[in-house]
């Protein structure tokens, strides 16, 4: 059953490209600090356990999930009694040479679940084609908190991710970002874009810092269900913000911005047929 109110916290990180035990050990120590501030779910960046720029590095320092990362995070989940999301190279099982950029999900009862990020971009400063595979599905996590959906960065580009999360029935959306500076004003926009249209909570965290030359912009943010912002971390550097979500927000938004009533199903259909020969 889902809590009409909870407080997540924001931890904007700045990584040490390649060491994932010393990540780790930031990560456990921001959550011990948010879990003392009041959190009941803290969020950490894409790929916060390795950092991004790791190049043929992912080969070595990917894992299954749940793996050794996860059941780290996993037992400082069930120490402090909370619910954390953070980012790591996934190794398949299948085939180690297959990699994935996935989003886990942690909490007091251990592995909840894991996203693979569907959108890889493979431009400009971008190469995550070079080392992953897509994901091929979306799927909604039941927690102690709320139903939460998850998505990674450039997943935001694309509006039929926030909407199947949706419709799956998330009450809260969690991405998880790698975002260089250049990318800011795109996602500004388009983070309050997917809460509006979906009439619903999204937390956004982003890495902070430099890696090997690239710099991320943070700015993470929780963001409601009329877009507006609730809360927001610092630009450009390590920072960690706590902000609350009501549930009851979402049901009141959904009254004078009944999109989701109103929805035609058919665009759906129409968008597929033409998109096959675009």
């Amino acid at each position: 059953m889902a809590r009409e109110r909870f407080k997540v916290a924001l931890a904007q990180m700045e990584c040490s490209v390649g060491d994932k035990e010393a990540n780790l050990a930031k990560m456990e120590e921001m959550a011990k600090k948010a879990k003392r501030e009041g959190a009941d779910l803290v969020v950490f960046p894409e790929l916060s356990a390795t950092g991004y720029v790791c190049r043929d590095l992912f080969y070595e320092l990917a894992e299954p999930v749940p793996g050794p990362a996860t059941e780290k995070m996993a037992e400082v989940a069930r120490e402090e009694g909370l619910y954390i999301v953070f980012g790591l190279p996934e190794k398949s099982r299948i085939s180690g040479s297959v990699l994935y950029n996935t989003s886990v999900l942690v909490g007091p009862e251990g592995f909840v679940g894991s996203y693979r990020k569907m959108f890889l971009p493979t431009h400009s400063v971008f190469e995550e084609k070079r080392y992953f595979r897509p994901g091929d599905k979306v799927e909604v996590f039941d927690t102690g908190l709320c139903r939460i959906g998850l998505m990674i960065c450039y997943d935001v580009f694309f509006p039929e991710v926030a909407r199947l999360l949706r419709l799956k029935g998330a009450q809260f959306i969690v991405c998880i970002s790698a975002s260089p500076g250049v990318r800011r004003s795109y996602f500004e926009t388009l983070l309050s874009a997917r809460a509006l249209e979906n009439t619903v909570h999204l937390a956004y965290v982003n890495l902070a810092g430099r890696e090997d030359g690239l710099g991320f912009w943070g700015g993470s943010r929780l963001i409601g269900p009329t877009g507006s912002i609730i809360v927001r971390a610092k630009y450009d550097e390590e920072d960690m913000v706590m902000g609350e979500v009501d549930l009851h927000d979402a049901e009141r938004a959904g009254v004078f911005l009944p999109m989701l009533r109103d929805l035609r199903p058919e665009l759906t259909r129409w968008i597929a047929e033409e998109a096959s020969s675009y």
